[in-house]
């Protein structure tokens, strides 16, 4: 995990870019591993915590209808947290997770496991991703913070590939 957070700081410093998280079933496990980086104040600007509907709400302003009508764990969720993350910080690309790690919560629909996934650049793009993680559920807290830090990674080579 500490090899992957140091390749995330090496390359937002290299871009010049701040990160902001908005976690809820990691619980601020992907914050967590970036600070464990020495010198990661040069490139992370906070991270919320929003594990209720309620914090994402009043935190990151993500609209009570869209919870309601798509819940927690969604495409839709996971856009305007990253949205807000955007908004009420000063970091340029923001991640958001939101899933159910378990042992209870799952539906049919929305399984135990199931993760989704946004990272945004400022006034740019957007991209989600679902995961059907496996395993308990520190496991699966552990393989969504793995995936959310590769995707600043992925993010990032991209931007690079089409500047």
């Amino acid at each position: 995990m500490d090899v992957l957070a140091a390749q995330v700081g090496g390359l937002l410093k290299s871009h010049g870019v701040m990160l902001a998280t908005a976690e809820s079933c990691t619980g601020g496990g992907v914050a967590q591993a970036i600070t464990e980086i020495a010198g990661s104040s040069a490139w992370f600007e906070r991270g919320f915590v929003t594990y209720s509907n309620l914090s994402k709400q009043q935190m990151l302003g993500v609209e009570a209808a869209t919870l309601e009508q798509y819940g927690a764990v969604s495409d839709a969720v996971v856009r305007e947290m990253v949205a807000g993350a955007l908004r009420y910080s000063a970091a340029q690309l923001a991640l958001a997770v939101s899933g159910i790690a378990g042992p209870d919560g799952g539906t049919p629909d929305k399984p135990v496991g199931t993760v989704w996934f946004a990272w945004g650049i400022k006034n740019s793009v957007m991209q989600t991703q679902r995961y059907q993680l496996a395993g308990n559920r520190s496991e699966v807290r552990a393989q969504a913070v793995r995936i959310a830090l590769q995707g600043v990674i992925d993010m990032l080579n991209q931007r690079t590939e089409t500047a």
